[in-house]
């Protein structure tokens, strides 16, 4: 029998994906997995928040719970919250009632909605990225119809940080009212972020090329531990006076991957505005999922309202950005000791999961063949895949990748 799909291409694999079931797969004992974006314990394990236990506990408990419609832009009580954790207690957009929050389905979903919604109004045909980027950032972007997608300069290869001058210079050459994609904190996947002096350059050029700012911020807190300090590039802008929309994850802060847990922030200079942008951004959700899910935004929304919870939760996400920096700073002292060849200081002065090192794609063949270490192509780790049980094992080959194939053999 045949199939009338047997002339369906099959697609290329997601990379991030494939090397994580390629690792699966291995059998060797010293095996490392330092690709997929999720959070690891010193023992390797995936790690649920005692917070969310104990809130999942009591929800269970909950005889009054049903699964009931949300209203189509989200959980209000999640929705308030995520605003005030953004963009910080009685921030003038919030009391001036200027910015709505909608509930997405993770921050992909949110950033799915944000370029539906600026292809919906006309605002926009070109998205800038930067170079490199989130590997989604493109796809997402795409698949709602945008055909000129462009990149701007922001890795340096040479310095191993950040290329302002090229970036302000290519943002200032785009069209204008193109939609440019900024990284809040902790910049995916070099894991270099603009200084405040920096990001205010970025603004004078957004501002004056009237582009329209989606901030991607799917780590805060997680970041550098402060969710003040992680928060402060949209705080920013708000006090610039832009409108300008954001994507918020709790894949990573919460640990909640599987629940799909965002909120697109659309901040507007006028009640009025916001309330047109919010009318048009729920008639997008309803054509794309039409109402959100409960149990993720049930969680978060009742940890962001319940001082006790949140002090509880804050303790855990620094927790995690803690053995972050630590997992840093180790692998770079044992780099050092080791005598590897070329600097490294981008290690530590890099912030949040990843670590962009530089290593390229042949390097990263050999530590998959060689040591069965597996990265993706572009050299980007994943600190929480280190631990003190495997940080000797994997500076010892990234040593051997670096001394048997020099950068300049790519």
């Amino acid at each position: 029998m045949t199939s009338k799909y047997a002339d369906v291409a099959v697609a290329a694999p997601v990379e991030v994906f494939a090397v994580s079931a390629a690792f699966r797969e291995d059998t060797h004992p010293e095996k490392v997995n330092l690709s997929v974006g999720a959070y690891r314990t010193e023992e390797g394990n995936p790690w649920v928040l005692p917070v969310v236990q104990s809130v999942e506990s009591k929800m269970a408990a909950d005889t009054t719970l049903n699964h009931e419609y949300l209203p189509i832009l989200g959980l209000p009580e999640f929705r308030n919250a995520s605003l005030k954790l953004l963009l910080g207690e009685g921030n003038p957009a919030i009391v001036e009632n200027r910015v709505v929050g909608v509930q997405a389905l993770g921050g992909t979903g949110a950033i799915r909605l944000s370029a539906e919604f600026f292809k919906n109004i006309g605002k926009a045909e070109t998205v800038l990225v930067s170079k490199p980027t989130w590997g989604n950032h493109m796809g997402v972007y795409r698949a709602s119809g945008y055909t000129d997608v462009r990149e701007y300069r922001y890795w340096d290869a040479e310095t191993r940080s950040l290329n302002i001058e090229g970036m302000v210079e290519d943002l200032k050459a785009a069209p204008e009212n193109a939609v440019v994609i900024l990284h809040a904190v902790a910049h995916n996947p070099t894991g270099v972020d603009p200084t405040h002096d920096q990001w205010k350059q970025i603004a004078d050029a957004c501002e004056e090329k009237k582009l329209n700012v989606l901030m991607d911020i799917a780590y805060q807190g997680f970041a550098t531990g402060d969710l003040e300090a992680d928060a402060w590039a949209p705080r920013y802008f708000v006090s610039r006076g832009f409108e300008f929309v954001s994507a918020q994850s709790y894949s990573k802060n919460f640990g909640l991957y599987n629940e799909r847990i965002g909120n697109l922030a659309l901040v507007c200079n006028t009640t009025d505005a916001m309330k047109r942008c919010s009318s048009q951004l729920e008639l997008i959700v309803r054509k794309i999922w039409s109402n959100p899910p409960n149990h993720g935004a049930r969680i978060v929304g009742t940890v962001l309202n319940d001082p006790s919870l949140f002090n509880e939760w804050q303790n855990s996400v620094r927790v995690m950005a803690s053995r972050i920096k630590e997992m840093r700073q180790q692998l770079y002292n044992k780099l050092k000791a080791l005598g590897t060849p070329g600097t490294w200081e981008h290690i530590i002065t890099q912030i949040g999961m990843f670590s962009f090192t530089g290593l390229n794609p042949s390097q990263v063949d050999f530590l998959v063949k060689n040591y069965h270490i597996y990265l993706i192509k572009q050299g980007r780790i994943n600190m929480c895949g280190l631990n003190h049980g495997n940080l000797d094992y994997v500076a010892k080959a990234i040593h051997e990748a670096v001394v048997t194939i020099p950068s300049d053999q790519a």
